[in-house]
């Protein structure tokens, strides 16, 4: 049995917190929480510690779930494995890419599993979306862009996150990591921008931008995040993929809302387009809802302990799409295109 520590009791901790309370593979030994939370009713017969070096040394875990804010993911992912755990952290990895390559060094230095949240990756339908696309063949477009109307405790959410990320960094890890699942090609120029559509945040930050990434062999991606209440809720959601040879494309229901977690990850029908042949329609209508997904991923964690799977690839595809992600912000900031 993995015994796990979580850290940080959001709205992905607590999804993680409850994954680990369903599988029998783990046993919650800890719960960590600077402030007092509304658990959910499973979650209330867990020990609760508002500091984690002392939660960390109380409980001994085998595994580390690290759902705090991103300021504190790359210290807390080290302290976990030098204390003798595993670790599981949420996205991004770090804030900076040096923090990154740090938790990665770590995790091979001292021989521990490091899995990020990228939740994609255990989503069938992004799983298909991923592989048909790579049958196409590059060089590929990519057209992704997740927009959230947010208000209210949603708003309250993002805008706490924006106290240290940006939309565009926070959101697009997870859709640069597709765009590498899809291209081996290496990225090689960043261009980025973003704009402030709120008083209610910091005069340095924006809280909509998009950007662009050119690859070696051609590809190239588009990028596009905002939050907020004045956000259109009209094309928030596209999701595309094109090559010489057609297209792949999630599509969603015509009742899809922006403000609904699990419209993050759900789809309604994925789109082949064959050029020349014509259109296949799958339908996606019995996938699995936001937490059904961290429950899988959290049984990926316990495979990839139990099994010894190497992670070599996902860690470095974990540095990669984070350091692409911070070239945007670079240059939303700089005003100019950023060479990787």
């Amino acid at each position: 049995m993995i015994r796990v520590l979580v850290a940080g009791l959001g709205n992905m901790g607590q999804s993680h917190a409850l994954a680990y309370h369903k599988d029998p593979r783990f046993q919650i030994v800890g719960l960590v929480n600077r402030t007092a939370r509304d658990l959910p009713e499973e979650l209330q017969v867990y020990p609760l510690f508002t500091d984690y070096a002392r939660a960390l040394a109380e409980t001994t875990p085998d595994l580390v779930c690290v759902a705090t804010y991103s300021d504190s993911h790359a210290d807390y992912a080290v302290a976990a494995m030098e204390a003798g755990a595993h670790v599981f952290v949420e996205k991004p990895l770090a804030t900076t890419v040096a923090d990154a390559e740090r938790v990665v060094e770590a995790a091979r230095r001292l021989n521990r599993k490091l899995v990020v949240g990228y939740i994609l990756r255990h989503h069938p339908s992004w799983q298909r979306l991923i592989a048909e696309a790579r049958t196409l063949g590059g060089p590929y477009v990519f057209r992704l862009n997740l927009n959230q109307q947010s208000s209210g405790p949603t708003w309250e959410v993002h805008k706490a996150l924006m106290q240290t990320t940006s939309p565009i960094v926070d959101c697009g890890v997870h859709y640069v990591d597709v765009m590498l699942q899809i291209t081996d090609a290496a990225p090689v120029e960043v261009r980025g921008m973003g704009l402030r559509l709120s008083d209610e945040i910091a005069p340095d930050m924006y809280n909509y931008g998009h950007f662009q990434v050119l690859f070696e062999d051609g590809s190239c991606g588009w990028y596009e995040a905002g939050w907020g209440p004045m956000m259109s809720d009209t094309a928030f959601f596209v999701k595309d993929v094109v090559s010489p040879r057609g297209a792949v494309s999630i599509r969603m229901p015509q009742d899809a809302r922006s403000d609904d977690i699990d419209t993050h990850t759900k789809t309604s029908t994925l789109r082949i387009h064959r050029a020349g042949i014509g259109d296949e329609d799958l339908s996606m209508a019995d996938e699995p809802g936001h937490q059904a997904l961290c429950d899988r991923e959290q049984a990926f964690v316990a495979q990839a302990i139990a099994e010894d799977i190497d992670l070599s690839r996902h860690m470095t595809d974990a540095v990669r799409s984070l350091a692409i992600c911070l070239a945007a912000d670079e240059s939303v900031r700089r005003g100019q295109p950023v060479k990787l």
